[in-house]
């Protein structure tokens, strides 16, 4: 089996580091150079392969940055939880966009990475055109979507917060847990066993277990403080697009219209047999409803 990278490099993408002022960041990217910029942001437990059937038809039109998040993979793992706080991670993606020659660019964020992107649209509009979320929540007004029994949806979140424990279980019995969570809540195909086993590699890293699991801590240390706060975080202005894997066992279809409702007229399509992971499910029709989206931003301008 060869390495994720050595299909990038079969593929003709280039790989690279940015270095910012706390981390370097690995990327793999494509397309021409002078085209408008999209990065693509990937989630938990993935590294930027998650984006593997997007990142070619997007390069047609685009140059498409698909990074390791720190912690991830070949990007650095800071060590403590504040390391992964969301001011931290938005601070990545400004050095990101600027190393790129850029003042702006299109976020793509499934789970943990729209996250970020949804932070990042919030708190510097002004480099963001336009904005396509996956399956994620917005922790920074999370008491709208974590309520009834998204709350016992959410128990994995809980547990992530122990020390030691949820590593020891995440990489037992040849990360046990983490294989299920493709192969037993997918839909069939979605990951082929060599998908799998490129995200094992990254897995086996030291230190990657830990640094993926302290953004769940350093959320919920958030969370904590927030709950004594009585501001609401701003709503997003950026235009956004919402999809959505109805069939996702950890995040509910409800929670689409609360995230909707901390966003400023979003769209929001439902993908009726989807999971957590249609972006590797129904991958023709994600990378279309991306590309039609952020396409409008062009056509705005003209």
């Amino acid at each position: 089996m060869d390495t994720a990278e050595e299909w990038a490099e079969a593929e003709g993408f280039e790989t690279g580091f940015v270095d910012g002022p706390e981390v370097r960041l690995h990327y793999v990217a494509a397309g021409p150079r002078s085209a408008p910029l999209v990065v693509l942001l990937h989630g938990f437990p993935e590294f930027w392969y998650a984006w593997r059937n997007q990142l070619g038809p997007l390069a047609e039109e685009y140059r498409v940055v698909a990074p390791d998040l720190r912690g991830y993979n070949r990007s650095d793992r800071p060590s403590g939880v504040d390391a992964y706080r969301l001011d931290r991670l938005r601070t990545d993606m400004y050095e990101l966009i600027q190393s790129f020659g850029r003042g702006e660019a299109h976020l793509i964020g499934h789970d943990w990475g729209g996250t970020l992107a949804l932070s990042f649209a919030r708190h510097h509009p002004a480099h963001v055109g336009r904005l396509v979320v996956a399956n994620t929540l917005d922790t920074e007004r999370l008491r709208t979507q974590l309520r009834g029994t998204q709350l016992l949806r959410s128990w994995y979140a809980a547990f992530f917060q122990l020390p030691w424990l949820p590593e020891t279980v995440a990489a037992a019995g040849d990360y046990r847990a983490l294989r299920a969570s493709y192969e037993e809540t997918a839909v069939p195909d979605a990951y082929t066993e060599t998908d799998i086993e490129r995200y094992r590699t990254a897995w086996e890293r030291d230190g990657a277990l830990t640094a993926a699991l302290n953004y769940y801590r350093a959320a919920g240390r958030a969370a904590v403080r927030n709950l004594f706060s009585l501001e609401a975080a701003d709503r997003i202005y950026v235009p956004t697009r919402v999809l959505w894997g109805q069939q996702d066992d950890a995040l509910g279809p409800e929670v689409a219209d609360a995230l909707c409702r901390g966003i400023d007229d979003p769209e929001l399509v439902r993908y009726d047999e989807a999971t957590h992971w249609l972006h590797a499910e129904y991958p023709d029709r994600f990378t279309a409803d991306v590309r039609e989206f952020i396409s409008e931003a062009s056509a705005t301008r003209h």
